[in-house]
């Protein structure tokens, strides 16, 4: 898959979903994050929350792009609306992940409908949460198990938000994923809303058990001819 996951500033991609992006990565799909400002009015200014923004993405091991946008006025008309296409072609993208529309931030308000906009023709859409989202109500939710250490690493390089001004609580973030779990039956999870989700069960689209791979206790062999 290639992915795109979109933020209007820095650290709202690894809040929302950076355990996704960490379980994208590890099986071997592309991802590009857009952050739509630098965060300029926030705690610390642009210069280190745009630092703060790089060294995460490395973390990730994504792609960086920029809106360039000012902080605190994201549009969600057309100039929004391109530069999120531009993002979406540069990295061919079928899975885009953004900001739930119902929060109390209008640059969150404001990049959901522009990608929403910008991502009509995209098959696979997921909205994410932030501590600021409103009557979040998720339907898909994705295991970050394995990947919450990583999430946890990539949030703290956001340091003038985590460390040094406590925007950022890890333990919070850390009790939410387990709460997600506890709905999705999982230990730890990150969860979703989508306006679009097509799954894919078409061979191509799925891995099938090994040969040597055993069922509920029932050995598995391929049927004959395949």
């Amino acid at each position: 898959m290639k992915v795109l996951a979109v933020g209007a500033h820095p650290d709202d991609v690894e809040l929302g979903c950076g355990a996704a992006l960490l379980a994208h990565r590890a099986r071997g799909d592309s991802v590009g994050l857009l952050v739509l400002t630098g965060g300029e009015h926030g705690p610390q200014g642009q210069s280190s929350r745009v630092s703060e923004q790089e060294i995460a993405a490395s973390i990730l091991g994504a792609d960086l792009f920029w809106g360039g946008f000012e902080d605190g006025a994201v549009p969600e008309g057309r100039a929004g609306v391109a530069v999120v296409e531009d993002a979406i072609r540069a990295t061919g993208a079928d899975v885009v992940y953004t900001h739930s529309p119902r929060d109390s931030h209008q640059d969150h308000r404001s990049a959901a409908v522009a990608t929403l906009a910008a991502g009509r023709l995209v098959s696979r859409i997921l909205m994410y949460e932030t501590p600021s989202s409103l009557g979040f109500a998720p339907t898909v939710f994705v295991d970050a198990g394995e990947h919450l250490p990583g999430k946890l690493k990539a949030l703290r390089a956001h340091v003038s938000q985590v460390l040094k001004n406590q925007m950022v609580d890890l333990d919070a973030v850390a009790a939410q994923a387990r709460f997600r779990g506890f709905q999705a039956r999982l230990r730890h999870a990150e969860a979703f809303e989508t306006e679009r989700f097509a799954w894919d069960l078409s061979s191509a689209g799925l891995s099938g058990p090994r040969v040597d791979q055993h069922v509920s206790g029932i050995e598995y062999a391929p049927s004959a001819g395949r």
